[in-house]
């Protein structure tokens, strides 16, 4: 008991730390029917129901996403500093329950869960830039194919141990570039394609 915390053996799992990125995932996922309110309120009422629901849909679609191939893209073993790849980590199938993630004394599922939040919630961001101009079927399409090939290259380079972006420096904790940035200018482009 009187052992100091640098001690302990390094494969103890951290319960604070653990039950923070679980409260954190929680309040991550929160926003997602927050901000379809806040979209469904800013369109005419006929568009509330459609509207609203691009941002649900972004935890079907994203989910699964996330879990068979996005994981591995954006922490898997680094290729170049540009994108990571570990067939280990595909649809989770090599990330054993009691797994740690790296040196931070907390399973490695949990990690998975609370990054998976913010894979979700940032395509639920750029449907505030369609709204009334995209049919849902396909926002489908595009929120899959988007965080395959933007979101996921991003969060490597940012988030992942070897991104070409994290080794020169680039820190970003409350994800204003992998999250906020990227969903912004994407927004902004897909405005500017669909036009009024």
């Amino acid at each position: 008991m009187g052992q100091s915390l640098f001690l302990m053996e390094p494969s103890f799992v951290d319960s604070g730390s653990t039950a923070w990125m679980l409260a954190s995932s929680a309040l991550v996922l929160l926003m997602v029917p927050g901000l379809a309110l806040f979209y469904g309120g800013m369109v005419r009422k006929k568009n509330v129901l459609t509207t609203m629901m691009m941002s649900f849909v972004a935890m079907a679609v994203i989910g699964v996403q996330w879990v068979l191939v996005g994981y591995a893209l954006s922490f898997g073993t680094s290729r170049g500093g540009f994108i990571g790849w570990d067939p280990a980590l595909f649809a989770l199938n090599g990330v054993e329950p009691g797994k740690l993630f790296a040196d931070k004394h907390m399973p490695e599922l949990v990690f998975v869960m609370f990054q998976g939040k913010f894979a979700i919630i940032t395509p639920a961001l750029i449907s505030g830039a369609v709204a009334e101009r995209m049919r849902l079927r396909g926002y489908l399409l595009f929120i899959a194919l988007w965080s395959t090939l933007v979101y996921c290259p991003l969060a490597h380079w940012v988030w992942a141990d070897d991104g070409w972006l994290l080794k020169r420096g680039v820190l970003d904790f409350a994800g204003g570039t992998v999250v906020h940035i990227a969903a912004g200018v994407s927004a902004l482009v897909l405005a500017i394609m669909l036009g009024p």
